[in-house]
Formats: structure tokens, C-alpha cells, sequence
């Protein structure tokens, strides 16, 4: 087995692992989480698509950063939504 293939494997793996995650669980800090696996899912395959060429194709790479900036802008926003929902409690 090659090393891209390894890649691709983890990447579907942790794809499906998340996905099972956002159907099974209820509560939005446990979907915010499987979003974020199922991301590093999707990172996974890109990178190993990326490599099977000599030299690594720098288009694919730089959507890889692209997109880990923008995945932790955005469970960023999303745990900021989910921690609004709960109204405070005065005592």
C-alpha cells in the first residue's frame, strides 16, 4: 500500500467518522466537533491528491491552508452561536 493511498484511506475514514457523528449526535458542540473531523477528512484527501504528482501540485496545498483558516474561522463562529443560545442565569 502506498502512502497516498494510506491518505486517502485516513481521509475517507475520518470523513465518515464525522459524518456519523453530525447524524447520531444531538448536541451542537458535539456537531460543531464532527463538522471540524469531517473537514480534516476532506484536508486529508487533498493533501494525498496533491502528492501523487512530482512535484506536489502547489494549487491543491494552498487550498489545504486556504481552507484551515477559514474552517477555524468558522468553528469559531459557530461555537460563539452555540454558546449564545443558553440565557444566563442571575443569582
Amino acid at each position: 500500500m502506498t502512502q497516498t493511498a494510506l491518505y486517502l484511506i485516513g481521509g475517507l475514514a475520518l470523513w465518515l467518522i464525522g459524518l456519523h457523528g453530525l447524524i447520531v449526535q444531538h448536541y451542537a458542540l458535539r456537531r460543531i466537533i464532527a463538522l471540524n473531523i469531517m473537514g480534516s477528512g476532506c484536508f486529508m484527501v487533498m493533501v494525498a491528491l496533491a502528492s501523487r504528482v512530482q512535484p506536489p501540485d502547489p494549487v491543491l496545498q494552498a487550498l489545504v491552508v486556504t481552507g484551515l483558516v477559514v474552517a477555524a474561522s468558522a468553528s469559531a463562529f459557530a461555537l460563539r452561536l452555540a454558546s449564545s443560545g443558553k440565557p444566563e442565569q442571575d443569582e
